[in-house]
């Protein structure tokens, strides 16, 4: 049998967790999980419960949505027993995680909005915390992904709520096993492999099952490692290499006094492993504190919000050493602090004698990215200070004798001379290979590149010359400044993502922004350009060969009296820069004082983050500890090499989405074999090609053999019309949607064009219609009796589809460049021929066709000239819209004001309005039975009409 179905893998599975200590229970429905409940919590807790005692109880656990239900399993529970006395229960124990009573069962319906049946679930003393979903050998992980998805929706939250306790889910298809944490607003992305200690995955389910779903593993994984995220009220569960880190350096603080260090590369999540491991160390009695030491230009507001979601009130981002000399000398346990910080309350004498008490007790210093040039006299001081100090390393580019730059006691000062053992490795190709990061796709843009007519090829003086006066000359800033401009589009995607550009010095960065600004005045272009750069004492080091750790501190924020700042030039520079950011986003920053820079270094960061800002120019700042995800392209005119190269490029390669498929680099200079080597450093030499996208031809090929695949399910566009069953249509969305990943990766190579491929692009595009009709009739707008499919779960990933330059305002564009041209009979017929299947191929401007073609059929005729059509257009749709508010409001008997306040409220806050809302906005009552339907209806006819006549048309 090719397939194995679901039943068998269920059964098989239980069998194995029946043989793990796991005990069978039987339980068909909600009443019957509660019953067990019941009896499991008694066993649990050695008391027995009466059925009002037992109420009490059932009440408390059906409080709160995911968030909330987490905190009450890990909290006890104090109620009034019959008898008048107090007592106290517990619902999972986690301090000795293997005393629980587990149990096992399946196929559990619960009744929500609709009916759903459960695969396979794990419960601790009668709470359901693990889901396991299974489909058959073949299909896609995704779609059991989705049908988890589905359940959030329509069954988790009814009655009790009590499979809102789920902690973990596990999905698998007997081949292929991930798990993740219980957050409906994840990605597939965020699901993933358990792997032994070696990062050697383990994908099948039986062997998964033998490692993860044993009670003591999988009670210390619910336990201990998932965090309970404060800011953003989610759960994540850490991913196995930050569990065999965590593990392995509470043993080396619970059975030595040696230091050590995990390398983890950038991008992996080194925060949340490192601080993970300091609350279970805090916990250990012979721990007298635990100080978590990152640099200062890594505590950003970003990085400070991540410490205070997973311990709250730990972070004192002051820069004043009095408060952390108090956390030192009182009952603090945790402690988040700086470098800085920590060097001053240990060297300045004031300080040192309030906390002498600490010299002889264990404290442990666990330092983020401890790469950092300056950890090693810092490093030195605490050894000096505290004599039983014990030091953890995290860091995601060690530092080696190749590529060390300083020197202590007179020997090459490398990560492991300061902190002895490597601990656990999780390198960049074990990153990539488990979806953690993205590879980097590296073009070299300049006169070496000697490709027939390529992209890529600009004379810019570039080969084998390294003169500054060349490097730095008007015309060859001018040409890459041009260059920047006309590939922005292609490399982000029309602004979906936004870029970085590094530049060799602070000279060259006045230079580039100036011509930028320039330009930007001139009409040649649109881009939101920021800049940042420190303007201390140390500003002569031009060109530091990216070894970027040099800079003695970056937000020039030492306590040093004004006039010591330095270069009085560049920082005046530097207020002009800061005067057009204050005038482009209404801010009121300058560099007359520390604190308001040190605001617009966290402010820049933010509005990076949050895509406001296209192109940030630096020199060093930013190209280590940055973290953005929505960054996806970095610019180079830099020498870099070892780490601070993978440090740079890693600034772009953060997961986000399926159309981010890469990290783009585009390099002004010749830096392939600085890359190689600085690739082989960090991985081996073997892993190039793991790290680096393959070139544009290799991609071409891959496209070509995806093409093969779906002529033979649909040999033409029409042949789609004809399938007459759901496996056919299944297949053609598999094949098609193979088609578009690599497209959507071809797409960003500076050397694309559909000429290179076998295919049309209107070709493509009338695909791609039937993919979308596909979609339409599988996605319906109003539920029905809930009737599944195997198309259900598919992930169309529409986001491939959607181009974010095309909107109402382009058609209309199109249309008035149709109205004042020349085109007559076929031709013109040609052009409105294309016109329409762009209104059919674009995923968000399907639901306006109708209307749209309304007009063009209708009013168009009658417009004037290109020039009237946007005013002509804005009547029919204003005119349009008027009438189908009226519509929806009269044939629901709606009340006018507060229904334009719930669509008001909907683009205001983009959230779903809930029942409860939208039955308040019917004139007349509803019957109770008739109340859920009702208000589905008015919800999605809110959504409906946001979704035509605002989405992509307004502003």
């Amino acid at each position: 049998m090719s397939s194995q179905p679901e039943y068998i893998l269920e059964q098989k599975l239980i069998e194995q967790l029946l043989a793990l200590g796991h005990k069978k229970v039987k339980i068909c429905n909600e009443a019957e999980l509660i019953k067990n409940l019941k009896t499991q919590l008694e066993i649990h807790n050695k008391k027995i419960f009466s059925d009002k005692e037992f109420e009490k109880i059932l009440n408390h656990l059906s409080k709160g949505n995911v968030f909330e239900k987490a905190k009450i399993l890990r909290d006890r529970f104090q109620f009034t027993k019959d008898d008048g006395s107090s007592e106290w229960i517990e619902f999972i124990n986690q301090d000795h995680w293997c005393q629980n009573q587990f149990q096992v069962t399946n196929q559990v319906s619960q009744s929500g909005e609709y009916k759903n049946r459960y695969d396979v679930t794990i419960l601790i003393n009668g709470l359901p915390l693990v889901q396991i979903e299974l489909k058959r050998r073949g299909l896609e992980m995704k779609e059991a992904f989705h049908q988890i998805n589905r359940y959030h929706h329509q069954s988790f939250t009814s009655g009790s709520g009590l499979f809102n306790y789920v902690q973990l889910f596990i999905i698998s298809n007997g081949v292929n096993t991930k798990y993740y944490s219980n957050n409906a607003k994840q990605s597939f992305k965020q699901t993933f492999f358990w792997s032994d200690e070696h990062n050697n995955n383990i994908t099948q389910l039986e062997e998964f099952a033998q490692a993860f779903l044993e009670p003591c593993h999988i009670a210390k994984m619910i336990t201990k490692y998932i965090v309970l995220n404060q800011t953003y009220k989610i759960l994540m569960v850490l991913r196995p290499y930050q569990y065999y880190a965590v593990e392995k350096i509470v043993e080396r603080v619970r059975n030595t006094d040696n230091n050590g260090f995990i390398w983890h590369t950038t991008g992996s999540g080194k925060t949340l492993t490192a601080f993970k491991a300091s609350q279970i160390l805090k916990e250990i009695p012979k721990v007298e504190k635990v100080v978590f030491v990152v640099d200062r230009k890594d505590l950003d507001y970003q990085t400070q919000k991540e410490f205070d979601a997973f311990e709250k009130g730990s972070v004192d981002a002051t820069e004043n050493t009095r408060h952390l000399v108090k956390q030192l000398s009182d009952g603090t346990k945790l402690i988040v602090t700086t470098l800085q910080k920590l060097n001053t309350a240990i060297t300045k004498e004031k300080h040192g004698r309030k906390i002498e008490h600490l010299k002889d007790q264990k404290v442990v210093f666990i330092f983020d990215e401890c790469h950092r040039s300056q950890f090693g006299e810092t490093h030195q001081n605490i050894k000096k200070y505290f004599e039983n100090a014990q030091m953890i390393g995290f860091t995601g580019t060690p530092i080696s004798e190749k590529n060390s730059v300083g020197k202590l006691e007179g020997q090459a000062a490398t990560t492991n001379m300061l902190f002895g053992e490597c601990l656990h490795k999780y390198v960049i190709t074990d990153a990539i290979r488990d979806d953690n990061v993205l590879k980097f796709s590296v073009e070299y843009v300049g006169r070496y590149k000697e490709k027939e007519g390529s992209n890529t090829y600009i004379d810019t003086e570039v080969e084998g010359i390294n003169t500054q006066e060349l490097l730095e000359s008007p015309k060859r800033i001018e040409k890459i400044t041009d260059y920047i401009i006309s590939e922005y589009g292609r490399k982000t995607h029309q602004k979906t993502f936004n870029a970085m550009f590094c530049v060799s010095s602070i000279e060259v960065l006045q230079k580039y922004y100036d011509l930028f600004q320039k330009k930007k005045e001139e009409g040649k272009h649109h881009l939101k350009v920021v800049t940042i750069f420190s303007y201390g004492s140390n500003e002569e080091a031009k060109e530091a060969d990216g070894i970027h750790e040099e800079e003695a501190d970056d937000l020039g924020m030492v306590a040093e009296a004004a006039a010591q700042y330095g270069d009085s030039h560049s920082r005046n520079v530097l207020e002009k820069y800061i005067g057009h950011y204050n005038e482009m986003f209404g801010t009121n920053f300058t560099t007359k004082d520390s604190q308001s820079f040190y605001n617009y270094y966290n402010d820049i960061a933010k509005r990076v983050r949050n895509k406001e800002a296209d192109l940030i120019i630096v020199v060093n700042m930013f190209l280590t500890g940055f973290d953005s995800p929505q960054l996806n392209t970095l610019f180079v005119d830099k020498n870099l090499k070892y780490h601070g190269l993978i440090q740079a490029f890693s600034r772009t390669n953060r997961i986000l989405g399926e159309k981010k498929s890469q990290g783009n680099i585009m390099c002004f200079r010749n830096l392939k074999s600085a890359t190689d080597e600085a690739v082989t450093l960090f991985s081996n030499k073997e892993s190039i090609h793991e790290v680096i996208l393959q070139p544009i031809e290799d991609y071409i090929e891959l496209f070509n053999s995806a093409l093969l695949k779906l002529k033979v399910i649909a040999p033409e566009i029409e042949s789609v019309d004809r399938y007459q069953t759901e496996q056919e249509k299944f297949e053609f969305v598999h094949a098609f949607r193979e088609v578009m990943r690599i497209l959507n990766i071809l797409k960003s190579f500076a050397d694309f064009s559909f000429d290179t491929l076998d295919m049309k692009e209107f070709e493509f595009d009338g695909y791609k219609s039937k993919y979308l009709d596909i979609w339409t009739s599988t996605h319906p707008k109003t539920g029905g009796e809930g009737k599944e499919s195997i198309l259900d779960d598919v992930d169309f990933e529409l986001e491939l589809i959607h181009r974010d330059e095309i909107n109402v305002s382009y058609i209309l564009t199109l249309l008035a460049n149709l109205k004042d041209s020349d085109l007559k009979g076929a031709k013109r017929e040609q052009k409105m021929k294309e016109i329409r299947e762009i209104l059919s191929g674009d995923a968000q401007l399907r639901s306006k066709k109708v209307l749209i073609e309304k007009f063009i059929e209708e009013n168009l005729p009658l417009v004037a000239d290109g020039d009237s059509v946007t005013d002509e257009f804005e009547t029919y749709w204003n005119k349009e819209k008027v009438a189908a508010f009226e519509k929806i409001a009269t044939e629901e008997s709606l009340n006018k004001d507060k229904f334009q306040e719930t669509i008001n409220q909907f683009l205001f806050t983009s959230k779903t309005p809930k029942l409860s809302e939208a039955l308040q906005l019917l004139e007349i009552k509803p019957k109770l039975k008739e109340r859920n339907n009702i208000g589905k209806r008015i919800i999605q006819k809110v959504q409906d009409f946001v979704e035509v006549f605002i989405e992509g048309v307004e502003g």
